[in-house]
């Protein structure tokens, strides 16, 4: 049996999309009914996918971009907020936890941890994707990118989520799926998993995390794995 007393009392910080939620369909979706009500062409789903971590925005200007709009920053400041409703609106049509996510967060929780959310997504849709998806009882603090001094990759996010839930960041572990959580981590000198399904157009093995997960099976024992190492090594 896997040995996960290391996890007592460690604190574990995770981004959302495309690291726990699988939220690109309802995403592009969004990006997508918006684009066509302006009579845009819509933007293609594998195009957009690797690209969800770079936000919201950045992907509706890209939309924008693509369909040849002449003037996308400042469409995209027009247009944002519709975006913002319609997706609020629309937030779980399709979005569901990546398989296992449920299971692997008990299994943190019973151990010990404190979990974290630590997104570049506003925190009022984080926590309203978390409720409707059953999620929002898993975590004892919800930190989106306009409750932070700065947003991933300033480890700033990072730092200021840990301390949102009274945890201590030499004893953190970031889990996340793209550049912005790999610098984030790196920044505040916690150890990072990388999970190899999400969100990036750098590929995760390319982003050298200590740890890249292939399924949230194998979740708490690369936790207590890389906490442990940090508790032997410690002063």
């Amino acid at each position: 049996m896997t040995d996960l007393s290391a996890l007592d009392g460690a604190t574990i910080a995770f981004d959302l999309d495309g690291t726990l939620v699988e939220s690109a369909p309802d995403l592009i979706g969004a990006v997508n009914a918006i684009l066509v009500s302006e009579g845009y062409r819509p933007l293609p789903y594998d195009q957009g996918r690797p690209y969800v971590s770079r936000g919201a925005r950045w992907l509706l200007q890209w939309g924008l971009e693509i369909a040849g709009e002449p003037e996308p920053a400042a469409r995209t400041a027009a247009l944002f907020g519709r975006f913002l409703d319609y997706y609020g609106a629309h937030i779980a049509d399709e979005t569901q936890a990546f398989p296992g996510v449920t299971a692997a967060l008990g299994t943190l929780k019973a151990a010990g941890a404190t979990l974290v959310v630590c997104t570049n997504k506003p925190t009022d849709l984080s926590r309203s994707l978390l409720t409707k998806l059953d999620m929002s009882g898993l975590f004892a603090g919800v930190v989106g990118i306009d409750a932070v001094t700065a947003p991933k990759p300033n480890p700033a996010h990072l730092v200021e989520a840990v301390q949102a839930v009274g945890g201590d960041l030499a004893r953190t572990v970031m889990v996340g799926d793209a550049d912005t959580d790999a610098s984030a981590a790196r920044g505040a000198g916690t150890p990072l998993i990388l999970v190899d399904f999400g969100y990036t157009d750098i590929p995760a093995t390319q982003l050298a995390p200590d740890v890249l997960l292939h399924h949230f099976d194998d979740l708490a024992a690369a936790c207590a794995a890389l906490l442990g190492r940090r508790r032997a090594i410690a002063p």
